[in-house]
């Protein structure tokens, strides 16, 4: 089914995320920060997931770390994101540890009998949440 188009809201990629975070390239962070700044925006969770990886992967962010950059970037002014309250919950997990991506799948899986995971650590982290974490 299509739904409405928001006229004036634009989406953005993890490229144009990143270079608002990090501020590394000075005039590709300006223009990010102009496209964002007071503009009506869309971050899907697949651009949250990307940025997470970059800032972890490539720039050595930790996942606390990661949770105190895109919270905010979560909340700015006319920014939007898919299930607010999921990816609230999943940064408020990130920020005690646990991966965003890892986080937002637990989140998902509220209302499942179990999650299934070969990662032990994501099963130790998860333990205090409502899903229940089993190896298959």
């Amino acid at each position: 089914m299509w739904r409405k188009r928001n006229v004036g809201t634009r989406a953005i990629n993890a490229n144009v995320m990143v270079r608002y975070l990090t501020g590394d390239d000075p005039d590709q962070s300006a223009r990010a920060q102009a496209a964002v700044d007071g503009r009506a925006v869309f971050a899907s969770t697949t651009v949250l997931l990307e940025s997470e990886r970059v800032l972890r992967s490539v720039y050595g962010f930790a996942p606390e770390e990661v949770a105190v950059a895109l919270r905010p970037f979560a909340g700015l002014p006319g920014v939007a994101v898919k299930n607010p309250d999921l990816l609230a919950a999943a940064l408020d997990r990130a920020g005690a540890g646990m991966n965003v991506a890892g986080s937002l799948h637990l989140g998902a899986a509220a209302r499942c009998d179990a999650m299934l995971t070969f990662d032990r650590r994501f099963i130790e982290q998860a333990q205090d949440s409502s899903v229940r974490m089993l190896a298959p």
